[in-house]
């Protein structure tokens, strides 16, 4: 009599396995941050002019854009574990480049290797996914999103002070060391996952090959635009080769056997809202990000503060305190209320919290308390938004669904920082340095308007996975 063996389930995972990818992410995040409150001090060190700054501080987006739908498809084909480990060692490396790189081109290989961090969520997902029930996947997954965001204000806080006392290259070392820990301590303490789809699957390779160009055109674009005035040609081109690249993208993911994203995932109501709730919400957040920190450096008659890189450090310190508070706090939200009652709280908080720091700038507190409820803010939507998506798909696309979250967040950054810079450089008078008021209070109110009409598209799956 032949019996048959039932299929194995994977061993539990406990809290020190969440744990070490908490510190992974929160490590993760320190690293990715530490080059935009630095550009000034970068420039400096290494004769920067305003392009080649422009270039580092974008490098990094644009590989985590092409990074993070691969490792989030990798992740669900070979399982999460082995891919995320592998992906961190390129990270590490990248940060020790950066940490010893005497000159920008090497500065920017390192860079680009340590745009692979952004694809360590979708895997961090996928893993959490493989080994715990759905009400403490949400929890764990809201807490490893919020770290990553709370890792980013530390770095964001960090980096100046650390390179003033030490050295622009401790600014790296220190994240890149933790992450290297924290890395070993996932492959010692997390299980490892079983593949969810046989590793005889052929990769699409020319997917991934025009989904890279389609997405690399698409942050050049925006980071040209503004300045569309000087440049028509170049972004007319743009804009032709970001047609022609993404219609060809559709037409080969219609046709191959095996898609590296599947159409029809991103078809889906709760998978595009999704997308566009995501890339809305962080336009508004990074536009914050972008103008608090100079409106506190401004030197303006009126406005402004004048205030050092500690002292700037000091006052968006509740903001960091939010934002990794955020994480956990949308994964409970999420896993009590439904995700569409976080992320209405949410848009409704940041909207508000942007129209209020565009009629009160004029005191310290002000800023710092309008930024921290951005920042809480921002990780309530963002974290409630992933941790649903990942857990209403079926287990074997949970990568490449929160992926394609991550890529709108990428792209969201990237037009919210073009908005306030493109604002501040127009305000700013020939031969001044100060730009003026209005920049600021303009920012923030376009900033708060279109983030307010996201709560039309909240309508997203409020429990449960998908059977």
């Amino acid at each position: 009599m032949t019996t048959t063996q039932a299929p194995t389930a994977p061993p539990p995972t406990g809290r020190a396995a969440v744990g070490a990818l908490g510190l992974l992410a929160l490590s993760a995040g320190a690293l990715e941050s530490v080059v935009a409150p630095t550009l000034p001090l970068l420039e400096r060190e290494l004769g920067l002019n305003p392009s080649g700054s422009a270039v580092l501080g974008i490098v990094l987006l644009v590989t985590g854009a092409l990074v993070t739908p691969l490792a989030g498809s990798f992740g669900d084909r070979y399982g999460g574990k082995t891919v995320l480990v592998r992906l961190m060692a390129v990270v590490a490396v990248g940060g020790t480049v950066s940490a010893l790189a005497p000159n920008l081109p090497l500065l920017l290989l390192g860079q680009v290797l340590q745009g692979a961090m952004v694809g360590a969520l979708p895997l961090s997902f996928v893993v959490v996914r493989a080994h715990l029930p759905a009400g403490r996947a949400k929890v764990a997954i809201g807490t490893v999103g919020g770290l990553f965001v709370g890792g980013g204000m530390v770095g964001m806080l960090a980096a100046g002070p650390v390179a003033e006392a030490l050295s622009r290259h401790w600014m790296f070392a220190l994240p890149t060391v933790a992450v290297a820990g924290s890395t070993l301590l996932v492959h010692r303490l997390m299980p490892t996952d079983p593949p969810g789809r046989p590793r005889g699957t052929r990769t699409d390779w020319p997917g991934l090959l025009l989904l890279s160009g389609t997405l690399v055109t698409l942050v050049l674009l925006l980071a040209l635009a503004p300045e569309a005035g000087a440049h028509p040609a170049v972004l007319g081109a743009l804009l032709v080769l970001l047609g022609a690249l993404g219609s060809a993208w559709v037409a080969v993911e219609r046709r191959v056997p095996d898609p590296m994203i599947d159409l029809r995932l991103l078809a889906r109501p709760a998978i595009w809202r999704a997308c566009v709730l995501t890339f809305v919400i962080c336009l508004g957040a990074s536009t914050a990000v972008f103008l608090v920190p100079q409106l506190l450096d401004e030197r303006g008659a009126g406005h402004g503060f004048g205030l050092g890189a500690a002292a700037i450090g000091l006052v968006l310190l509740p903001g960091a305190v939010a934002a990794t508070a955020a994480g956990p706090l949308g994964g409970l939200g999420e896993r009590r209320f439904g995700s569409r009652a976080v992320v209405a709280t949410g848009v409704v908080t940041m909207s508000l919290s942007l129209l209020f720091l565009a009629a009160a700038h004029s005191e310290i507190w002000h800023v710092a308390a309008g930024k921290a409820l951005v920042a809480l803010a921002n990780g309530l939507c963002v974290t409630a938004l992933m941790t649903s998506t990942a857990t209403a798909v079926e287990a074997g696309e949970t990568g490449v669904a929160t992926s394609l979250i991550l890529v709108s967040r990428v792209l969201g950054y990237v037009v919210g920082g073009q908005l306030g810079g493109a604002l501040l450089t127009a305000a700013t008078p020939p031969g001044s340095t100060v730009a003026a008021e209005s920049a600021y209070v303009t920012g923030f109110v376009l900033a708060g308007l279109v983030t307010l009409p996201a709560l039309f598209l909240t309508r997203t799956p409020t429990k449960g996975v998908t059977p």
